[in-house]
């Protein structure tokens, strides 16, 4: 019998702020629950801290640059196939819920719906965000905000009064995360009745800023702040990093004043995190209510859940928020779960190097398919069934110009991981800076740039050699058609 699939993304998710991580605050009892079922993968990368490259690239199994979505707003050409289309073809029933972006999906340019390619998805219920997500001014006509004047709700969303960085939310059975594990648990009723196994995407927009989370539980989070801590930051970390960090410390995504690190009071700083925490802990409690319905109908036994991030968030750390072009572990080590109960390891960690190109070939290969010609990923299929060890000496990540409001200069990057050592390399060594080097061993914080010591030559260009061999191995896998002789 072939496994469901369910396929759960949140959205700019750091590694660390899990319980199963570690983190001693936040409450997420419902992830713990689906890590003893299954694997936790400790050492998961995305291919691009932004967010359309990376959906991308998981959906594909193929590098950013490769499938061709290399920054957001970037439509994804027509003849990439993707997981779900390739197990529609083969008798799967697959849905979405929320996000998917992996076209453009400014209000501007699709008010109503994303430009979509045959990406499978037979039951579609989109809605890329919140309702206002970028212009006060622009309702933002999908699925989440016609369910919500079905029920004649007006989401007021204004800056909170203490705390300009914060915004007042919605109840959370009014939030969107309810409603997309509404329309999983819809989706789920109905496909049981029929003979076919499923596949659904449930595309959370939390923890995503701008950081809006119900009333009821930022306040629990409030009410311990003191135990919050504060961003790791050491002033003038960043003098001998690129120059898009130092531009960013002073406003995200190189706009001076938003998320601004520098105009921010240590009570800033523990009310975002507070809120952050408050959204994942939303993201938990509907994850619990999934894994309750899968268990109710009898089915738990027979679906593979999947749950990760499409990248992570700064959070203030390294005097940075939100994403951009850098690679801290913050912004691109992402929590990976996986669990098909009586078929893979339960309450197992993997600390092996994994990324989420892996995700492709492993869902096919779990259902009994061969991966695309095109895939690039590995399948953690023998780690997940069989405990073997991982087959990556290395994971990979690029930035070429993946946000467009980073334009002076621009910004093109790439990062190489071993077990022990990261490198960055700023293409054009723009100002100076050319790119960065930890030993994440001596500093896991990644705060002293190694790159161009001399007692770290060695290293160095044994990474560039890596990370050149990288580079060359995002190119298209699959035959060039020629003209004929």
């Amino acid at each position: 019998m072939k496994p469901n699939i369910l396929w759960i993304c949140a959205d700019q998710l750091r590694y660390d702020t899990l319980s199963v991580s570690g983190d001693p605050i936040v409450s997420t009892p419902n992830i713990e629950r689906l890590s003893a079922m299954g694997v936790q993968f400790s050492n998961c990368y995305c291919q691009n801290p932004v967010c359309a490259p990376s959906r991308a690239s998981f959906l594909t199994g193929r590098y950013p640059r490769t499938a061709r979505v290399r920054q957001n707003g970037q439509d994804i050409p027509p003849d990439e196939v993707t997981v779900p289309k390739m197990l529609t073809d083969n008798g799967y029933v697959c849905g979405l819920a929320g996000k998917l972006h992996i076209s453009a999906c400014h209000p501007s340019v699709c008010p109503v719906t994303e430009r979509r390619i045959d990406d499978g998805y037979g039951v579609f219920k989109w809605s890329h965000g919140t309702m206002y997500e970028y212009d006060k001014n622009v309702w933002m006509v999908n699925e989440y905000t016609d369910w919500l004047l079905a029920k004649g709700i007006t989401h007021n969303d204004t800056i909170r009064d203490d705390c300009r960085f914060l915004h007042r939310g919605i109840a959370s059975e009014h939030s969107q995360t309810h409603w997309c594990t509404d329309m999983a648990l819809d989706f789920i009723g109905k496909a049981t009745t029929v003979e076919k196994p499923w596949l659904f995407s449930i595309n959370y927009y939390d923890p995503h800023h701008q950081f809006d989370p119900p009333e009821d539980l930022l306040q629990k989070y409030v009410k311990k702040l003191d135990e919050i801590p504060l961003p790791k930051y050491t002033p003038g970390e960043l003098d001998n990093k690129p120059i898009f960090q130092r531009k960013d410390h002073t406003g995200a995504y190189d706009n001076p004043g938003h998320y601004a690190y520098t105009e921010m009071t240590d009570y800033d700083h523990k009310m975002i995190r507070a809120a952050y925490y408050a959204m994942i802990e939303l993201l938990d409690t509907n994850i619990g209510r999934l894994l309750d319905d899968l268990e109710a109908r009898g089915i738990l036994d027979n679906t593979m859940v999947i749950f990760h991030s499409d990248h992570g968030e700064m959070l203030g750390d390294h005097g940075i928020y939100l994403k951009g072009p850098y690679f801290y572990e913050p912004g691109v080590r992402v929590p990976l779960i996986i669990s098909l109960p009586g078929k893979f390891q339960a309450g197992q960690v993997c600390n092996d190097l994994t990324e989420l190109t892996d995700l492709a070939p492993t869902i096919l290969e779990a259902c009994g398919f061969e991966p695309g010609a095109g895939m690039q990923g590995r399948s953690l299929l023998p780690i997940l069934a069989h405990g073997a060890a991982g087959t990556r000496d290395s994971v990979y990540c690029e930035y070429y110009d993946a946000n467009i409001r980073h334009q002076n200069p621009k910004a093109h990057l790439t990062m190489v991981r071993n077990a022990r050592y990261k490198l960055v390399r700023s293409h054009g060594a723009v100002c100076g800076v050319g790119g960065e080097l930890y030993d994440l061993h001596t500093d896991p914080g990644e705060v002293n740039n190694l790159y161009g010591n001399v007692q770290h030559a060695a290293i160095q260009i044994e990474l560039l050699e890596k990370l050149a061999d990288r580079m060359a191995q995002t190119a298209d896998p699959l035959p060039l058609r020629r003209a004929s002789w």
